[in-house]
């Protein structure tokens, strides 16, 4: 009998009675951070099938590294354009420091909605 076996794209070594997967993992470096955590749960949680062959293929932490890092790039420009629509400017923030604040934290939690409904939950997020 044959000790390895290759299916579905992936090599299959005997071990005892069991035919087990030979995972490798990937050296990736970069952090999920918040948005690559969240896309991982949604993952896990609404599309499995996705979720345990990106594990299995060993993409997975790139795949999430990779939306966190464009999630950040898009939150970015969503706020400078927001910034720029509403004249929300250094001017305002010497002058009227709470209102810079109360600007700048509604910016940042639409722009949040925005990536959240876009990268993470969203048609276009799988």
């Amino acid at each position: 009998m044959r000790k390895t076996i290759m299916e579905n794209g992936l090599e299959y070594t005997l071990v005892g009675d069991y035919f087990l997967p030979n995972l490798v993992l990937t050296e990736e470096l970069r952090p999920i951070r918040k948005w690559g955590r969240l896309h991982r749960e949604y993952l896990k949680q609404e599309h499995p099938i996705l979720f345990e062959s990106l594990i299995l293929n060993g993409r997975l932490w790139t795949y999430l590294a990779d939306l966190n890092e464009q999630a950040q790039e898009r939150i970015l420009l969503i706020t400078e354009q927001m910034k720029a629509a509403e004249d929300v400017t250094e001017d305002l923030k010497a002058a009227d420091p709470m209102a810079w604040v109360r600007a700048m934290n509604s910016i940042r939690n639409r722009a949040e909605e925005i990536i959240l409904h876009e990268l993470i939950y969203g048609e276009g997020a799988v």
